[in-house]
């Protein structure tokens, strides 16, 4: 409506909300045991106290008539959703179900209009097409207040969002960092992560992008397919896994691990409860820290100690590389590429010129010139009988070492094996 008739509309809502403001109390009365009774939200979930339930409904009740009073006209309407805003936040922060506060919000209208009509048939002074300018204007007023309930309420939801992830992230920091072995710690640490106190655990790290939507999501299911519990947390650059396993669960766990992550990952020795999460922590790290750069696989430490072993030792790694490998480092590229490739599957092989040629896809002969050749430059005999643990842990830290050590001149003399190389 425009206009004369609408002007009326709007004097008549002024005079009816004006009279009804003297009977807010007995509204918000009304109101409370109307919600109590038809919004079976409040009484579901139960975590709207009763004070706060009235004293929600008185100031928003008045709010809303006195919007209607044209109560606005002069400061503006934005400092009379204030009621509105509180109860959003405060009912975001209580878990009230959204649905739920914005149906009282329908109920509290449709009382209010109940209260106008009371009013404007005790005047006598109102006709019908006055009540249905009322009850437009009523409807407006309280759409418009259910809108400022609506973002307030989301605006506490996303914060209430972002502090959980803060308390959630502070807690994983906390169980990376050892805080487990402090009880209560560890109870709350349990409770957040829905994982028991005691019981073996393995702790998974990987890195990398591991961003694909879904992603815990399927670990965590896949992995309870096999009965191992999880949780999971992003770090900066790392994905974090807790897993609760049962007795021996540990390579059906990798299994899993390598259908869904890209790696690189590294998977933590088995250690017990909470409070031993931050070894594990360290050891999974560590696993994963003995791929090769650009490596994609997914290892237990249980694969890989001797790597973890040099690659935590660089004091003891770099001297032992040079004082075996040192002469064949100064070779050119492509020599020292060939016989160091040569040299680590005939180790791998235990010394087998037969399974070496096999795997290098040459002849045994080929084999065995080139290992002589590996003995003249590093002034060595090989017996493939007695393959020295030195040699074979030079051959494994070399990846952990940066462009590998400086040509080394004058090696300090290894101790020489004096078996005469018996090629098989």
């Amino acid at each position: 409506m425009s206009g004369p008739a609408s002007n009326d509309g709007a004097r008549v809502a002024e005079s009816l909300a004006t009279s009804v403001l003297l009977r807010v109390p007995a509204l918000t009365d009304d109101l409370v045991h109307t919600i109590q009774e038809q919004n079976q939200g409040y009484r579901r979930m139960n975590v709207v106290p009763r004070d706060d339930l009235w004293r929600s409904c008185h100031d928003n009740v008045t709010r809303v008539l006195q919007l209607l009073a044209g109560l606005d006209s002069e400061d503006g309407a934005d400092v009379y959703y204030d009621a509105a805003q509180a109860t959003g936040q405060r009912r975001a922060q209580q878990q009230l179900p959204l649905d739920d506060v914005l149906r009282s919000f329908r109920l509290g209208g449709r009382l209010v209009w109940q209260y106008l009509i009371d009013e404007a048939r005790a005047a006598s002074t109102v006709g019908t097409d006055g009540l249905l300018d009322v009850a437009t204007r009523v409807w407006e007023v309280v759409d418009t207040i259910s809108s400022q309930v609506a973002a307030a309420y989301h605006a506490a939801e996303r914060q209430l969002v972002r502090a959980d992830e803060q308390r959630r992230a502070a807690l994983w920091e906390g169980l990376l960092q050892g805080r487990a072995t402090d009880a209560a710690f560890a109870y709350e640490a349990s409770r957040i992560v829905r994982l028991p106190v005691d019981g073996p655990y393995a702790v998974v790290s990987a890195g990398g992008r591991q961003d694909n939507d879904g992603l815990t999501d399927a670990l965590g299911e896949r992995l309870e397919e096999r009965g191992i519990r999880s949780a999971w947390q992003a770090r900066s650059a790392t994905l974090v896994g807790l897993l609760a396993l049962p007795l021996s669960a540990t390579d059906a766990a990798v299994k899993v691990l390598r259908g869904i992550l890209t790696g690189p990952v590294g998977v933590s020795l088995v250690v017990t409860g909470l409070a031993e999460v931050d070894q594990a922590y360290r050891q999974a790290t560590l696993a994963r820290r003995t791929l090769p750069a650009g490596g994609r696989a997914i290892v237990s430490l249980s694969e890989r100690l001797p790597e973890a072993l040099l690659l935590n030792s660089p004091e003891l790694t770099e001297p032992l590389v040079r004082r075996w490998l040192g002469p064949l480092l100064d070779l050119p590229a492509h020599d020292r590429r060939m016989l160091l490739h040569t040299l680590e599957t005939w180790a791998s092989t235990a010394g087998s010129t037969i399974r070496t040629a096999e795997a290098l896809h040459c002849h045994r002969n080929t084999v065995i010139n080139r290992m002589h050749r590996i003995e003249s430059v590093i002034g060595l005999e090989f017996s493939s009988e007695n393959i020295p643990v030195e040699l074979t842990l030079a051959l494994r830290a070399l990846p952990f070492l940066n462009d590998h050590p400086a040509p080394v001149r004058k090696p300090e003399p290894a101790p020489r094996t004096v078996h005469n190389a018996q090629r098989r």
